[in-house]
């Protein structure tokens, strides 16, 4: 009898492997129907997010002339994009969770779009700063928005990867922005319209497009998606509510006063501000070393493509590792050594490397940090939640591009305001550390 109830429960032990087995195959499968049907249109939309964003980095080697900015001026124009943006961001996420991410998302892309093109029409400093700001307004949840919606798709153990991925449009976008605006200047003069206005034009007309196609492809939640099995579904769904969490904040109130969503927004403030300080400025900055707009194009998308491999390998190690905190530290570290060495050397080269350093470090602590705070904001809290970190966080595109400006116009030198910005990039490591005392489980 003892012998044949071994074999017995031997029996139920293999038949219940075998279940695991075929569950965990087909969980693998859903999730790479999931991220083949999101992901890559999600991704098209931000990479068109921040070339709409930022091309006004490569605009300014012509406009700024042509409708009179200063530095100063410029640096605050581009800064002032994301005063409208944090202002809009938590009423926008909101809306987003009430009427669903398919048709906010959407209306998020196709009025960007709309008033990116719109730039064409600037005369000077007021209408620049006026349609910078309407710009940041319409721009305001898409990112948090996309953080949200697919923290809904995906557990936590896919999620660095996913949003290396997703988060790859932002180093992306300069390494196919920066030639292709090169070449874009090549059109000054056509049908009466400056080099800088085709940039405009033609980098702002996709992303309606885009956004008629989300509206067609997005659904607001896994149990929506007849492209997946109903098998497929009952797993995703079971496998996005049932991991485990942290001390969750699931109301908006308590949320925004959670001390660990306020250290996320500080670390987020610090690597923003290196982030939009190096991007808006790094054409101008290449320009200064002699070259003309079509090299700068092409010499600034070389960091930026060694960027999106580093951050990649990166978030897949964090994956396999799961220490988000301790990585988000040493990419906060790596890119404030990066910044300093692009300081204080006198060759070219080795300044592009270091900025390039920079840049793997940056990109690297951004698609990190968005893993952290979906692991104790849930529901309404972590739709506002999110967002506010963003908001909070995005000012840091204001104050790095304005503190270059400033910089430049009283020194004459970008040195001074590299100096400054990496002290916030060092700051945003000393936070992360800090992480660690409110955040347990690595």
């Amino acid at each position: 009898m003892p012998q044949m109830e071994s074999r017995g429960a031997a029996k139920v032990n293999a038949v219940d492997h075998e279940r695991s087995d075929t569950s965990r195959v087909l969980e693998r499968q859903a999730f790479r129907k999931i991220a083949a049907r999101l992901l890559p249109i999600l991704t098209i939309a931000f990479f068109l997010n921040f070339l709409d964003r930022n091309n006004i980095g490569y605009a300014a080697l012509t406009m700024n002339k042509e409708i009179g900015l200063t530095a100063t001026q410029f640096g605050y124009g581009a800064g002032i994009f994301f005063l409208g943006y944090c202002f809009f961001e938590i009423p926008s996420n909101i809306a987003l969770y009430r009427y669903g991410a398919r048709v906010w998302i959407a209306r998020i892309v196709i009025t960007w779009g709309v008033i990116s093109a719109a730039t064409i029409f600037v005369r000077g400093p007021s209408s620049f700063y006026f349609l910078r700001f309407l710009l940041g307004v319409a721009e305001a949840g898409f990112f948090p928005g996309v953080a949200y919606y697919l923290g809904s798709w995906f557990p936590a153990d896919y999620r660095a990867r996913v949003l290396a991925w997703f988060l790859i449009a932002i180093p992306g976008s300069p390494v196919i922005g920066g030639p292709l605006s090169g070449l874009l200047f090549k059109l000054d003069g056509a049908a009466g319209l400056s080099g800088w206005k085709w940039l405009f034009v033609a980098e702002g007309i996709p992303s309606v497009i885009v956004g008629v196609i989300l509206f067609r492809v997005l659904r607001d939640t896994p149990a929506d998606a007849k492209w997946l099995t109903g098998e497929e579904r009952r797993l995703v769904i079971a496998r996005i509510t049932g991991e485990p969490r942290e001390q969750e904040r699931k109301k908006l109130g308590p949320a925004l006063k959670d001390a660990r969503v306020l250290i996320l927004s500080g670390v987020m403030l610090g690597f923003t501000i290196g982030s939009y300080a190096v991007t808006i400025w790094l054409p101008q900055i290449i320009k200064g070393s002699h070259f003309s707009n079509l090299e700068v194009g092409f010499l600034s998308a070389i960091p930026y493509f060694f960027a999106c491999m580093g951050s990649l390998l990166w978030a897949s190690k964090v994956d396999r590792s799961g220490k988000k905190i301790g990585n988000l530290t040493l990419a906060c570290l790596l890119s404030t050594i990066g910044l300093v060495i692009s300081i204080v050397s006198h060759s070219f080269v080795v300044s592009m490397i270091g900025m390039t350093v920079a840049l793997i470090g940056i990109t690297s602590a951004r698609s990190i940090f968005w893993t952290i705070p979906t692991r104790f904001l849930t529901g309404i809290a972590a739709a506002g939640g999110l967002a506010f970190i963003n908001s909070l966080g995005t000012l840091g595109g204001f104050i790095g591009p304005s503190i270059m400006g400033w910089f430049k116009d009283r020194t004459g030198s970008f040195s001074a305001g590299l100096l400054a910005v990496s002290g916030f990039l060092l700051l945003a490591m000393i936070l992360s550390i800090s992480l660690r005392f409110f955040i347990k489980s690595e």
